[in-house]
C-alpha cells in the first residue's frame, strides 16, 4: 500500500489541502515528487545522500518527503526556529548534499549554509534568498513521470540527548522498491483504516518526528491532508469542521488553549467527524485529559513513542480504566523496564522505561557511543522512568528527570547551560523548568556571577542578549536568578532538584 499506487489509480481524487486553502490532486503531488527526484539526481545526489529541508508546512515540505521516500534518500527536516549556528550544525553532521529553504528563514538558513554547505550551486529558495538558487529553477525542464530505480528512502531526524547536541537518527536503507514496505500500516495499531473516507488535519510543524510520519502515514494509506501553517485554537475547529477531519496528531498544549477558549465559541462548531485525536510528546494533565475526553469523546487518545521508535497506546477507555497510563505496547513494539544494573524489572517496579521493535533498528548518526550507551540487548531507551503494571500498562514517572517539555517540545538544559557557561560574567549556570499554565514547563535559569560581575539587571539584559544570539527562541530563558553559589556535591555534582523544586511545592511535575 503507498501513496503512488493510490496516485496512478486515481490522480484526480483531492489529496492535500494546503494552508492557504488551495487543493491538490494526487496526481499533482504525485507528479511535483517525481519531478523533484529528478532534478535531486540532476544535482548529483545518489541512494544514500541526505538533503536538508527547512519549510514551513506547505506543498513543498510533503513533495520533499514523497520524493525521498522513493528516491533512496534520507530527508533531514530542519527545526525553522533554529538560529544559524544550530542549523549549521545539522546541516554539516548530516553531510547534507542540497538544501531547500523557504524565504521566510533566510537569515538563519543563508548564515548556516555559508558557515558549512552545501555548495551554492545545490542552495534552493522557495521566495528569495540572497546566494540561493529559485526553487523553480531546481525543478525547471524535469520530467514529471515516475523515475527509475525507485528505492525507499528514510526521514533522518535530529533529536537531542542530555548533552544537548543534536544527533540524526539514522536508519538503514533496505534498497527495496518503496511499494514493498507498508510505509502507513502503523496507524492500523490505533484503529485508522485506509481510505474510508478519512481527512488528516496537520495541525503541528512538520519537522517533528511524530507529525510527518502521521502524515506521511495518512498520504499512504489514501487519505486527504489538511494543512495547518500556524496553529490557532478556533481556526483548527474551523477546519475540522469545514473539511470533516477524522484524525489529527496533537501535544496537550493544544488541548490546554482549545480548552480556555469562550463556551459558546467551542459550541459553535461540529467536531463529531473526528475519529482519532491522537496526542503524545508530553504528559497530560488529568483534569485536561478529563475534559477532552467530556468535550470530544472517546477519539481522545493517548500514545508513548520517541524519534527513535515506539511505543505504546492508550484508548480514551484504557484511560478512563486506568488514569495515568501511556498503553500498552504497540503489536511491532515491546516494552521493558530495566533497573541501572540491566535487570528486567517485575511489574510495579520503577525503574528506566526500554523499547524494541520488530521492525528494524537504528543507530545516533556519528554517535557510536550513545548507540551503546542506549541499549541492554536489542532493546533502547530514551531516560524515561516508569513502570508496568500486572496487565502490561505502561506509567511514566520521570521524563529524562532533568528535560523541559515547554509545549510539547523538549528542551534540554545542558545546551542552555553550555551557551551561558560561555559567557565570561558566568562561573555556573543552572537550568530547569518551572510551572507554566500554558505550555506545562518554561525555562528558568540560574546563575553564579564570575568574581567582579555584580549580580544586577544590567547582566541580567546582557546573558539574555547572548542567550538570544546562541539559542532559538523556545530553547531561552524566560526568567533569571543570581545565586552567590551553587549547591554542588564535593566531586562537582549539581544538585538540581534544590534549586527546581521549591517552583513546584504543591503542584505535580512531569518528571
Amino acid at each position: 500500500m503507498s501513496f503512488w499506487a493510490h496516485a496512478t489509480a486515481q490522480p484526480h481524487r483531492t489529496t492535500l489541502v494546503t494552508p492557504e486553502g488551495e487543493t491538490r490532486t494526487a496526481g499533482q503531488l504525485h507528479a511535483a515528487a517525481n519531478q523533484l527526484v529528478h532534478a535531486l539526481r540532476a544535482a548529483g545526489l545518489r541512494p544514500g545522500d541526505a538533503f536538508a529541508v527547512v519549510l514551513p508546512n506547505g506543498e513543498e515540505m510533503v513533495t520533499a518527503y514523497l520524493a525521498a521516500t522513493q528516491a533512496g534518500l534520507y530527508l533531514v527536516p530542519v527545526n525553522h526556529h533554529l538560529v544559524a549556528h544550530e542549523i549549521a550544525w545539522i546541516l554539516a553532521d548530516s553531510g547534507a548534499k542540497a538544501l531547500i529553504a523557504h524565504e521566510r528563514f533566510a537569515d538563519a538558513v543563508a548564515a548556516a549554509a555559508d558557515e558549512v554547505g552545501p555548495e551554492p550551486e545545490r542552495r534552493y529558495a522557495v521566495g528569495d534568498i540572497a546566494g540561493f538558487r529559485p526553487y523553480g529553477e531546481l525543478l525547471a525542464g524535469h520530467p514529471q513521470d515516475p523515475p527509475p530505480d525507485r528505492t525507499l528512502g528514510q526521514v533522518m531526524n535530529y533529536t537531542s540527548g542530555t548533552t544537548g547536541r543534536p544527533r540524526g537518527i539514522r536508519r538503514p536503507l533496505s534498497g527495496r522498491p518503496p511499494e514493498e514496505s507498508h510505509l502507513g500500516g502503523f496507524l492500523g495499531f490505533f484503529g485508522i483504516k485506509p481510505f474510508d473516507g478519512n481527512t488528516h488535519l496537520v495541525c503541528s510543524p512538520l519537522y517533528h518526528t511524530a507529525v510527518l510520519q502521521f502524515a506521511g502515514a495518512s498520504l499512504h494509506l489514501g487519505h486527504r491532508l489538511v494543512l495547518m501553517d500556524k496553529w490557532a485554537p478556533e481556526e483548527m475547529l474551523r477546519l475540522v469542521e469545514t473539511h470533516r477531519c477524522t484524525h489529527t496528531h496533537m501535544v496537550p498544549t493544544q488541548f490546554h488553549r482549545l480548552l480556555a477558549l469562550p463556551e459558546h465559541v467551542r459550541a459553535a462548531y461540529d467536531v463529531s467527524s473526528l475519529r482519532h485525536a491522537l496526542h503524545g510528546a508530553a504528559p497530560c494533565p488529568d483534569h485536561v485529559k478529563r475534559a477532552m475526553i467530556e468535550w470530544w469523546g472517546s477519539c481522545v487518545e493517548e500514545y508513548y513513542a520517541a524519534s527513535e521508535g515506539g511505543g505504546a497506546f492508550a484508548t480514551a477507555e484504557d484511560w478512563l480504566k486506568k488514569p495515568g497510563t501511556v498503553g500498552r505496547a504497540w503489536p511491532v513494539s515491546e516494552l521493558a523496564v530495566f533497573d541501572d544494573e540491566g535487570r528486567r524489572l517485575a511489574a510495579g517496579e520503577l525503574g528506566t522505561v526500554y523499547m524494541r521493535m520488530t521492525t528494524g533498528g537504528f543507530t545516533y548518526h556519528k554517535d557510536a557511543d550513545k548507540t551503546r550507551r542506549s541499549r541492554v540487548g536489542d532493546f533502547f531507551t530514551v531516560g524515561d522512568l516508569g513502570f508496568l503494571d500486572e496487565d502490561g500498562y505502561l506509567f511514566l514517572r520521570d521524563r529524562k528527570i532533568d528535560m523541559i517539555i515547554s509545549g510539547g517540545v523538549n528542551i534540554y538544559p545542558a545546551e542552555i547551560e553550555s551557551v551561558l557557561l560561555a559567557h565570561p560574567a558566568v562561573a555556573d549556570a543552572a537550568v530547569f523548568g518551572i510551572p507554566h499554565d500554558d505550555w506545562g514547563e518554561e525555562v528558568r535559569a540560574v546563575v553564579e556571577p564570575a568574581d567582579g560581575h555584580a549580580p544586577d539587571e544590567r547582566l541580567a539584559t546582557e546573558l539574555f542578549a547572548h542567550c538570544a544570539h546562541h539559542l532559538a527562541g523556545y530553547k531561552r530563558p524566560r526568567s533569571l536568578e543570581f545565586i552567590a553559589s551553587m549547591p554542588r556535591d564535593p566531586n562537582g555534582k549539581l544538585y538540581k532538584r534544590r534549586l527546581r523544586d521549591p517552583y513546584w511545592q504543591g503542584r505535580e511535575r512531569a518528571v
